[in-house]
């Protein structure tokens, strides 16, 4: 049944019929899609130019797609046409990495560094060498470090109040994870480093199908606020008072109190990379996989509904 679907998508593009490509994939429940389906239907997005659906698409499969030049090739493409070159060019030198010397690749490239401005020439006097700068690794294009704190967070009093606070230690990190039983992915200890905990601007993660999960606020590390992860309205709080299953951690409140999101350790075990889930309990417990991984999902949030 799959490798009939999927010569039938080969046979649509061929035929640049994608709009049937996005109908016939869209009748699949988002859950029991696999990464070769999203692909296609990214790249129909793509081709449809709906780039800000496409990139929305493509970040749900970025855990997936990290070591596949295609991937970063169509995700770069999209973010070229919105004009987001700097995300575009991040994502055509990692598929050039992967895949070096398609001239496609280098032709975008090539084109995206001719639209992006120059760095202004130095002011030093040529003869004062530069003073060598420890090299960085690039961060992943699911890092959730990489967002802007001051472009995703909406700081209000409230959110200050209950949700918001100081930096976490590595101390703190570490007891926090031996009260959850959970070791708590990177890119969340990296996020909350900067902001620790708070209402985001950008609450609204897609399912397919025009359907959205809601969230409300992601909860921070630490004890004292008491919607932190071990605060009185954490996490275990949350789970235990709510009747929420014990696989994983409340990284998330919903608008409603019988939905949360969720990191499942189930298929990683305790001190792996969690998925992240939507959990809702008016629904018989029903457990729905929204991303791969905590940047991967942070990455996918949208601010409006489509």
């Amino acid at each position: 049944m799959q490798e009939e679907l999927l010569n039938q998508l080969e046979k649509w593009h061929e035929e640049d019929e994608f709009e049937q490509i996005v109908d016939a994939i869209k009748e699949i429940l988002a859950v029991d899609r696999d990464y070769v389906l999203n692909s296609h239907l990214g790249r129909a997005l793509n081709n449809l130019e709906r780039y800000d659906e496409a990139v929305e698409q493509f970040l749900t499969i970025a855990e997936e797609g990290k070591d596949d030049p295609l991937w970063h090739y169509r995700i770069g493409l999209a973010y070229y046409y919105l004009e987001r070159y700097e995300d575009a060019l991040r994502a055509f030198e990692m598929a050039d990495k992967l895949e070096p010397g398609d001239e496609d690749t280098l032709e975008f490239l090539e084109d995206i560094r001719s639209k992006m401005p120059q760095p202004e020439p130095s002011a030093e006097p040529a003869s004062v060498e530069p003073q060598a700068q420890p090299e960085q690794a690039p961060r992943s294009a699911t890092s959730a470090a990489d967002l802007d704190p001051t472009g995703f967070w909406e700081d209000s009093a409230e959110a200050l109040e209950q949700y918001v606070f100081s930096p976490p230690t590595e101390e703190l990190i570490d007891a926090v994870q031996e009260s959850l039983v959970f070791k708590l992915p990177a890119s969340y200890i990296d996020m909350m480093k900067q902001h620790n905990g708070g209402i985001p601007r950008k609450r609204y993660f897609p399912t397919g199908e025009g359907a959205y999960v809601e969230i409300s606020s992601i909860l921070g590390i630490g004890r004292e606020k008491r919607k932190s992860l071990c605060g009185e309205a954490g996490s275990r709080a949350i789970i235990e008072n709510g009747d929420f299953p014990e696989f994983g951690v409340v990284i998330c409140e919903c608008p409603s109190a019988s939905e949360v999101v969720m990191l499942d350790y189930r298929p990683a075990g305790n001190d792996g990379e969690p998925e992240v889930v939507h959990v809702d309990k008016s629904k018989n417990q029903q457990v729905t996989k929204l991303a791969t991984s905590f940047g991967a999902f942070i990455h996918g949030l949208v601010e409006e509904k489509a």
